[in-house]
């Protein structure tokens, strides 16, 4: 089965583990991109965009402990 290209702010919390709550307010600060789609204007996350921004927070948690981010470990 193809990887989705879009997740919905539910599918990016479950990944994140988080509540969906946590998840608008990273969306709505622009801390987390993501794009109003449909009448009702729903929120959707880019794949990429999301694997963007944990490869981000890796980079931020590692320079914040004085860690060198290229010896974080990649899942």
């Amino acid at each position: 089965m193809a990887e989705r290209r879009f997740l919905t702010l539910a599918d990016v919390a479950e990944v994140l583990n988080i509540s969906s709550s946590q998840t608008y307010a990273l969306v709505r600060s622009g801390e987390l991109p993501a794009i109003q789609v449909g009448g009702r204007g729903q929120w959707r996350v880019e794949t990429r965009v999301l694997e963007e921004y944990i490869a981000k927070a890796y980079e931020k948690t590692a320079s914040a402990l004085g860690n060198d981010p290229e010896s974080t470990p990649v899942l």
